[in-house]
């Protein structure tokens, strides 16, 4: 009985002790969930959820683990996951989220979350995996990320967090994968991520991150991904980068600044599979290795300095699914052996130098989708197989190439193309009409080719095929002499076309009024063809359109008022047709007109008044019209314009002096009207004014010396007017030549023109008076300078007693030193011209206007005597038109000079990199033409030849004609009878010198080619010989060899050549000829150059040439 109560009492205290534990259990669980609880309603109340999911699922009634977007684990019912991407939520993430103890997973990738992260997110310890991409939060790097050393995945992709990623990953001894890309982090890339020694994913990719990667990085051989894309990285990568990097698949180091070679160890990463690193400076050829790492897929090494040819052995990569090389320095052919690149999908080779026939290879790789061989040197005909072969294809560039031949029929086999662009090349033959099978056309491009219309049949009878491509939205056959009309069918192409360029194409018809269907035109260029009628009213339609060029046509009437419905046209080009009455006043309310080009018509009246009110137009053109009226005040409404053409029209009254408020003003040209009064002094506020033409009017008055005050003025033209009074001398009025004032009433005080009258008759008095002082004295000083210097010459010549019948001799007018300094205000700074290696060149107006150069030797500087003495005995005695003229010399103990022929023009170094003018080709060749005489000259024209041995732009002086004459022959030689070659220690100018005088001493004839060679050159690209781009292993020469014949463009100076421009081609083979030239003259063997007798007869053919092919 005793034992049966015992266990009784037992069994109800072993109850009691099950139920007090259980409760004890329940209510710390109970306490648990409530901080998670409380942790996800705070968040609740910092987000908005557009879908208001959230703000219905979040609450009370139900459990927390069964809300939307969170996980809690099975033991104990806590939250341990949160996935709340892609729900569009926008707010900020609360600091009572670190609550979350047993959080192992965040993710709240895409959505609106901005701010910083709150700090108490160190103590999730349990986070594992993290992941805020695609969100707004901002501020620094958390350094707080090192407490989650559970962490495995990072991710903070497309973001605006910040600074520097130094200090804050060093225990994360877990992580796995990392990525930042698209953020704003700075500074070097710490070596901490050096240390984690499980990290395979590495991408920091689209930051401004800058130096070199630590090399340590490298040696991390759990590494699959490094990638660094578009950041400001350089240096150089390790030779042996692949030693420690066993499992790299992916190395994505593309838009930085890397130099050197890629290094050669690249090959040893066996298990590589994408490899990017084009927009670099790389140079050199491709590492071997590369071509021989078969698990390749994608490879881009485009816009890089890499050169070489694509190897044989590229063949190997047979899993290569992307080749990507373009904008290198490629040259050879594409080897037969792509062909065995079964699974590529896209070859982009692109502007390189590519030449020589494609291999029929290539185009029966069924596989690929994306062929791009535009601007190389490719020739030959197009295989019949081009879209037989090639089923997947959906963009093809052809363009820029020498391809011949006809385009077959069988390309609209290649039903799946989008993209055909092969314009610029020698096509020949009719365009086929089978290319309208091509339905799923978007892009046609066949632009400068030699495409001709059939003699049977209208040549754009193709246009009519073109309407069965519904998404055809760029056509694009400009520079064809189709020579044909356009058919009513061009109204049946795709309603999605928005460009139609058809210029220069030959059409003679007037333009259909089918047009109008094509309401999604954004641009429609018809220019330089035959068209004739009106412009049918149906543009209206365009409401899209946003230009049209329709210039140099036959197109008679009015401009149609249509035109004001196109709501958002910006530029309208109408110009050299024959539209009469006036300008329509609704243009005046198209505000998005930018660009109105109306010049070269029969347009007459006035400009409406509604014209002054387009306050952002840019640029406006109505020359060569028979407008009339004045110009209005409000013409200073137009405050963004940049160029004002309103020349030769029937424009009276005065020039509003509100002109003055078109600040921004580059172009102002009025010349050829009837335009009255005074020239406004505001005109001094157009501060950007660079071309300024007000010729052929019947101004009066003074020109205002404010306008000395535009600094970027480069032409000036007040010729024909009815000016008086002194011309302006200062700021870019010292360039100005007499061309620019001819034929005024009383313009005076230029140096070509007459004195000014009231300065002439005060000063002439006090000269008189000084002169008579003087004229004994100086007489006397005279007579002594110049037989101390007679002296000194004949113990030269018996010294040179071999060279004493070398030249003739001449005689000097007497000049003293006081004169000299009389006519230099005492050699003052604002009479400097310039200064060089042995003194300074003043400008000297002297009493009776003749304008001197006065060079004055610093004789404190070594060897200036022995340049005195030599410029005297050269420049006195030689006798050529493009040689600089001595006039006199003045010569004592402590002061010698030479008085130099003027030359108002300046130096060619100043009109090719100083002044704003622009000299134009025909300009250049003249005056290389004429140093090629000068030199020429020197080499052959007397008993012994003469190396002037310091040949540069600076020493190459323009005269008021632009007639180039050689200067400075401070170190020039003598090669006496029997030398071509003599040594000397005097060196002459870096970048201009020949090899064999920089380095040996040696000169000779051949060494004033050289220099002449390299001149040559910069005249034509513009470019110095110590330009930024240069380096130890890129020289000017080098450049220009490099990008001959084929990319010749590339290094042509670009002022050269304008897009609009008939005659650019002929320009280029121009320019082409005269580098080729040039490299003829700079070869590093001196006995391989040739002679000046050469060079200026090819410049003379080459200009003869050049005239012959822009003359009409």
């Amino acid at each position: 009985m005793k034992r049966t109560y015992f266990l009784f009492v037992a069994a109800l205290l072993l109850l009691h002790f099950v139920t007090t534990s259980s409760a004890s259990i329940i209510a710390a669980g109970n306490h648990n969930n409530a901080a998670d609880l409380n942790a996800l309603l705070a968040l609740k109340t910092t987000i908005f959820d557009p879908q208001r999911i959230i703000p219905t699922n979040w609450s009370n009634s139900n459990s927390v683990c069964n809300w939307i977007g969170i996980t809690c684990n099975a033991r104990h019912q806590r939250v341990a996951a949160i996935n709340l991407s892609y729900m569009g939520i926008v707010g900020t993430i609360p600091p009572e989220l670190g609550n979350l103890s047993f959080l192992v997973w965040l993710n709240v990738r895409n959505n609106s979350f901005h701010g910083h992260l709150p700090p108490e997110l160190s103590r999730l310890h349990r986070l594992k995996y993290i992941n805020l991409a695609s969100n707004d939060f901002e501020g620094e790097f958390p350094s707080w990320l090192g407490c989650l050393s559970a962490v495995w995945y990072i991710n903070f992709e497309h973001n605006r967090f910040s600074g520097s990623l130094s200090g804050r990953l060093s225990n994360l001894t877990k992580l796995e994968v990392i990525g930042l890309d698209d953020n704003f982090f700075t500074g070097n890339l710490s070596e901490e991520f050096s240390a984690l020694p499980k990290l395979r994913v590495l991408e920091i990719q689209y930051n401004q991150l800058v130096g070199p990667l630590p090399w340590a990085l490298f040696n991390l051989s759990s590494l699959q991904t490094i990638a660094f894309t578009n950041n400001s990285l350089s240096g150089y990568l390790p030779a042996r980068i692949c030693d420690y990097l066993p499992q790299l698949q992916g190395l994505y180091l593309s838009w930085n600044y890397f130099e050197g070679e890629i290094p050669s160890g690249i090959g040893e990463c066996s298990n590589l599979q994408v490899l990017v690193l084009s927009y670099n400076r790389f140079r050199g050829h491709i590492p071997n290795g590369v071509w021989n790492l078969t698990t390749l897929t994608q490879i881009y090494l485009g816009r890089t300095d890499l050169t070489g040819e694509i190897p044989k052995v590229i063949g190997n990569l047979y899993n290569l699914e992307i080749l990507g090389i373009r904008s290198a320095n490629m040259t050879g052919i594409v080897p037969q052996e792509v062909g065995n690149l079964s699974k590529l999908e896209v070859i982009q080779l692109s502007s390189n130098r590519l030449t020589g026939l494609i291999t029929l290879k290539l185009f029966n790789i069924s596989t690929l989708q994306f062929i791009s061989l535009s601007e190389n040197s490719f020739s030959g005909e197009l295989p019949w197989t081009l879209g037989v072969s090639l089923p997947n294809l959906e963009e093809l560039y052809l363009g820029g190439n020498k391809f011949t031949g006809a385009i077959l029929t069988s390309i609209s086999n290649a039903s799946r193309l989008r993209v055909l662009d092969i314009g610029i090349n020698h096509f020949t033959g009719a365009i086929p009409h089978s290319l309208g099978n091509l339905g799923l056309l978007e892009v046609l491009s066949v632009t400068n080719n030699d495409f001709f219309g059939d003699l049977r049949s209208n040549g754009l009878s193709f246009i009519t095929s073109l309407a069965n491509c519904k998404n055809l939205k760029s056509l694009r056959i400009n520079g064809n002499p189709l020579n044909g009309f356009l058919p009513k069918s061009i109204g049946n192409l795709s309603s999605s076309l928005e460009s139609f360029h058809a210029g220069s194409c030959g059409i003679k018809s007037e333009i259909p009024s089918s047009i109008g269907n094509l309401s999604n035109l954004v641009e429609l260029f018809f220019e330089n063809n035959s068209l004739t009628g009106l412009i049918p009213t149906t543009i209206k339609w365009f409401l899209k359109l946003q230009r049209i060029d329709l210039s140099g046509n036959q197109i008679l009437g009015a401009i149609p008022s249509e035109f004001c419905n196109l709501v958002n046209l910006g530029e309208l080009t109408l110009g050299q047709n024959m539209f009469s009455g006036m300008v329509p006043s609704c243009l005046g309310n198209v505000t998005t007109l930018r660009y109105v080009y109306l010049n070269s018509n029969n347009l007459s009246s006035v400009i409406p008044t509604s014209f002054w009110s387009l306050r952002y137009i840019l640029e406006l053109d109505m020359s060569g019209n028979y407008l009339t009226g004045s110009l209005p005040a409000e013409i200073g409404n137009l405050k963004a314009l940049i160029y004002l053409n309103l020349s030769n029209n029937q424009y009276l009254g005065r020039i509003p002096s509100t002109i003055g408020a078109l600040q921004d003003l580059q172009e102002l040209s009025l010349e050829r009207n009837m335009l009255q009064g005074l020239i406004p002094d505001s005109m001094k506020n157009m501060l950007q004014l660079r071309h300024l033409d007000l010729s052929f009017n019947n101004l009066e008055g003074e020109i205002p010396n404010s306008l000395q005050e535009l600094p970027d003025l480069q032409y000036f033209n007040m010729s024909y007017n009815r000016l008086r009074g002194p011309i302006p001398h200062g700021g870019p009025f010292a360039n100005f030549t007499n061309l620019s004032f001819l034929s005024n009433e009383a313009l005076c005080g230029a140096p070509r023109l007459q004195p000014c009258a009231s300065t002439f008759e005060h000063e002439s008095r006090t000269k008189r008076i000084v002169m008579i002082v003087l004229l004994t004295s100086g007489s006397v000083i005279l007579a002594l300078v110049i037989s101390i210097f007679l002296i000194r010459l004949k113990l030269r010549k018996k010294i040179l007693a071999p060279t004493q019948n070398l030249l003739p001799t001449a005689t000097f007018e007497r000049v003293s030193f006081h004169e000299l300094r009389q006519i230099t205000n005492g050699f003052s700074e604002s009479n400097l011209l310039g200064s060089g290696s042995f003194g300074s060149v003043y400008k000297g107006i002297c009493e009776n206007g003749m304008v001197w150069a006065i060079k004055v030797f610093d004789l404190q500087l070594e060897g200036a005597f022995k340049s005195f003495d030599r410029e005297c005995e050269l420049l006195s005695c030689l006798r050529h038109r493009n040689l600089t003229r001595v006039i006199t010399a003045c010569s004592s103990l402590d002061f010698k000079a030479l008085v130099l022929e003027y030359m108002p023009n300046g130096s060619l170094e100043k009109w090719l990199h100083v002044n704003y003018h622009v000299p134009s080709i025909k300009q250049r060749l003249g005056i290389m033409i004429d140093v090629a005489s000068g030199l020429e000259y020197l080499h052959y024209g007397n008993s012994m030849p003469i190396v002037h041995c310091d040949l540069k732009p600076s020493n190459i002086l323009l005269d008021e004609d632009m007639v180039g004459h050689i200067c400075d022959f401070g170190i020039a030689k003598l090669l006496g009878d029997g030398e071509s070659v003599i040594q000397t220690k005097t060196l002459a100018t870096f970048g201009y010198i020949a090899p064999e005088y920089g380095l040996e001493g040696l000169i000779s004839t051949s060494s004033d080619v050289y220099s002449f060679g390299i001149i040559l050159m910069e005249t034509f690209t513009k470019r110095k010989t110590k330009d930024e781009m240069f380096t130890e292993e890129l020289n000017l020469r080098r450049w220009i060899q490099e990008c001959s014949p084929d990319s010749v463009i590339q290094v042509i100076d670009a002022d050269l050549l304008h897009p609009k421009d008939k005659t650019v081609q002929r320009k280029i083979e121009c320019v082409s000829s005269i580098l080729q030239l040039s490299l003829s003259c700079t070869t590093d063997a001196p006995e391989e150059r040739i002679n000046m007798k050469e060079v200026l007869g090819a410049l003379q053919k080459i200009k003869l040439q050049f005239i012959k092919d822009i003359t009409p």
